[in-house]
């Protein structure tokens, strides 16, 4: 009996073995198969001093002064109308809410769905106590080792220099686009847009346009970041999650700290102590499904030795790579509706027992999830119904889901291939808020992809300290928008 259940657990482990090895080995490469374009002959160092010129410009956003700043907005703009004489001669430029720009570059067939090119001219200030960790100034624009240093680089003049750049460019080629084609510059989207890119995107329906696709800032092209993973990686955002911010309060009766309540976890900040405890040691759940699963369906064939095994394997696997992916805040971010306890109020003097204790928690939501799924989630994980919870005004809930297989997304796909010979192209998940949520209304196809090369030690520069990028990267993403417009704005062939 025992010699035939060693042999029936072993042929179950060579089935097992077997079944493993031919998943892993016929999942074939889902990569579209495309040779490398040239593109336009880009004089990188010109384009590194415009943007270099734009960084110049302290254009730091406020959420209650519009006004703040306005010099440094208008010395940005003056720049571009400087730098690119052709788009402002032969584009129709709004300002819309006092800052913000609206380019429109009108197409022959009036009856094809637009375009939108999307970027920000804000940029976030220099954290206190930090200016003197960069290697270079961060407002002075400067250029050294052959990258642009300074704030904005990243995030996100680079986008909106090189958009400019290459539609100056197609203008001196004589292209003529069959689609309109916008382009969106919000001036206040570090703080929520609702000066800028709301403001153009509701008059932009009352003129009842349709948009094919929108394609703003979001994710990079990555090397070196996911585990197993050799070749740089475009992972264009074809989601982005929600946003909500929770409020708790507990009461209890104030008084002096020489008495304090004689049963445990009566006082004020003892509750809400406990409720935020309860919150950060139980997430929201985690899955590989949706956009995540999809990332990984792409990416599997394209890994190495055991994680693709594994990637190729997720209904044996599934359950081990998530505690994997949990380890990590950026790989955790892609499977749930994260956590993160960020504001704590209590008290104002050592010898009183505060009457009121209040936290507020956010919650980055995932798509599936919601803002009442996440409420329900507080009051069912710190189960303590004295506990005051509501979420606070605004935030958002997460955008649709783009198709990969729409025209749109196949012609970012072709651009990335065409113009990053040997980059991987996967669908992924933006965990950060854009303008684009903005641009909702218009239509699902909408995506976050920044043409911007980044390794692991660049990953903290971004609203951090030496926030820079390379010349060379600035002429590839010159490329990358030229060409994008050449595949989505000049020809028959997208469409929703």
């Amino acid at each position: 009996m025992i010699r035939r259940l060693l042999l029936a657990a072993v042929a179950l482990l060579v089935l097992l073995v077997v079944v493993l090895g031919v998943n892993t080995l016929t999942t074939g490469s889902r990569q579209l198969q495309v040779p490398a374009v040239a593109g336009p002959k880009v004089d990188e160092q010109a384009v590194g001093e415009s943007l270099a010129q734009a960084i110049r410009a302290r254009t730091i956003s406020s959420a209650t002064d519009a006004a703040q700043n306005v010099d440094q907005f208008e010395a940005l703009q003056a720049h571009l109308r400087r730098r690119y004489p052709r788009v402002h001669a032969q584009l129709k430029r709004e300002v819309i809410g006092g800052l913000s720009l609206l380019y429109t570059w009108v197409g022959t067939d009036a009856s094809a769905p637009a375009i939108a090119l999307m970027a920000h001219q804000d940029v976030v200030p220099i954290a206190p106590g930090t200016e003197g960790d960069w290697l270079a100034e961060p407002f002075a624009g400067t250029i050294k080792d052959g990258y642009v240093w300074g704030r904005g680089a990243w995030d996100d003049k680079s986008n909106l220099i090189t958009q400019l750049e290459a539609v100056e460019s197609l203008l001196g080629e004589d292209f003529v686009p069959r689609r309109t084609v916008y382009l969106v510059f919000g001036a206040d989207e570090e703080v929520g847009g609702e000066r800028g890119a709301l403001q153009i995107s509701r008059l932009l329906q009352q003129r009842g346009v349709k948009l094919e696709y929108v394609i703003d800032e979001g994710l990079l092209l990555t090397q070196g970041i996911l585990k197993g993973l050799k070749a740089p990686a475009a992972l264009v955002g074809v989601a982005e999650k929600g946003y909500v911010s929770v409020r708790m309060q507990s009461k209890a009766p104030p008084g002096h700290s020489s008495l304090p309540p004689a049963v445990p976890g009566q006082q004020a900040i003892a509750q809400i102590s406990r409720a935020l405890v309860a919150l950060d040691n139980r997430p929201m759940p985690a899955t590989i499904g949706g956009v995540a699963g999809d990332m990984f369906d792409v990416l599997a064939p394209e890994m190495d030795g055991l994680q693709r095994v594994v990637l190729s394997n997720r209904w044996l696997f599934g359950p081990l790579l998530v505690r994997q992916l949990e380890q990590a805040g950026s790989t955790n971010a892609l499977l749930r509706t994260t956590t993160a306890l960020t504001i704590v109020n209590a008290g104002n003097k050592d010898n009183v027992l505060p009457g009121r204790a209040e936290a507020v928690v956010n919650f980055r939501l995932a798509p599936g999830d919601s803002r009442q799924t996440v409420v329900d989630h507080v009051r069912r994980t710190i189960a303590n119904d004295a506990i005051e919870v509501a979420p606070l005004p605004g935030g958002s809930e997460p955008s649709a889901v783009a198709d990969t297989a729409a025209p749109s997304y196949q012609a970012i796909n072709r651009t990335v291939r065409e113009v990053f010979p040997g980059a991987l192209v996967a669908p992924g998940l933006m965990l950060a808020g854009t303008d684009s949520r903005h641009f909702e209304p218009f239509t699902r196809q909408i995506y976050r992809f920044s043409p911007v090369r980044a390794g692991p030690d660049d990953l903290s520069r971004f609203h951090g300290t030496n926030e820079r990028i390379s010349l060379a990267n600035l002429a590839e993403m010159v490329r990358f928008y030229h060409r994008l417009l050449q595949h989505t704005a000049g020809a028959p062939g997208a469409s929703r």
